[in-house]
């Protein structure tokens, strides 16, 4: 497998563990506030392919603790599989970032137990998920069924949305609470720019429009919390 980026290192991409973190390329989405939109358009070349990655992941033992594979979307990809399980015969643990259209697939590596952790993007309420998206239309029975496969597995996950002042609003939030009601984790990440983001005129909420809107989620799930904020 091509892969189109690796972080060395890092503390904040997979929770409770020092990690590295894997990019794979291409997307179902186009998210106008992406911030890695060089994977999903096809301008980043890959910079390695698996055994690469293997050798590194060898190498770092004793540093890292875990692999953190995103994207992109890595479930577009059917061999992920096949990926994890080379990386897990290495000693690593795995965690999966996912968008949540791929459930066939989540499903499979969920039932192997080829990952620690999964973190999916909850992008917004199902009448604004599409225009969110930056696509036409996005089905919202796939969505679900990714969100019941989570709240239903045994493994550690959580639900994360990216907050854009332009695209969110409190009654948003209702929504997506009644959405993933009893999950266990769920973060609010403040949207910040970059020169990698695609498109202009998105701007990050006040610091008290994130604590308004992490108080409704609250209602629905808990263990609701901010990144982004400090």
């Amino acid at each position: 497998m091509k892969l189109h980026g690796l972080q060395k290192m890092t503390l904040l991409d997979f929770p409770g563990r020092v990690a590295c973190t894997v990019f794979l390329g291409g997307c179902d989405f186009r998210c106008p506030f992406c911030h890695n939109f060089e994977l999903i358009d096809g301008t980043a070349a890959p910079i390695m392919d698996d055994t690469d990655l293997l050798r590194f992941l060898e190498s770092r033992k004793g540093l890292i603790e875990g692999v953190a594979i995103t994207g992109g979307e890595p479930c577009l990809h059917k061999d992920l599989p096949a990926l994890i399980r080379k990386i897990r015969e290495t000693g690593y643990a795995v965690k999966l970032d996912t968008n949540g259209y791929h459930p066939q697939l989540l499903e499979a590596i969920l039932e192997e137990g080829l990952v620690e952790y999964v973190a999916m993007d909850i992008k917004n309420c199902a009448e604004k998920y599409a225009l969110t998206c930056g696509v036409d239309q996005v089905n919202m029975d796939t969505i679900k069924e990714s969100i019941s496969l989570l709240m239903n597995s045994r493994i550690d996950y959580e639900f994360r949305t990216t907050v854009i002042d332009e695209l969110h609003e409190e009654a948003d939030f209702e929504k997506i609470g009644e959405l993933i009601r009893g999950a266990k984790h769920y973060y609010l990440q403040r949207f910040t720019d970059r020169e990698s983001v695609p498109y202009g005129n998105l701007s990050a909420p006040s610091f008290d429009k994130m604590y308004r809107l992490a108080e409704i989620a609250k209602r629905y799930v808990p263990d609701t919390a901010l990144r982004g904020v400090e």
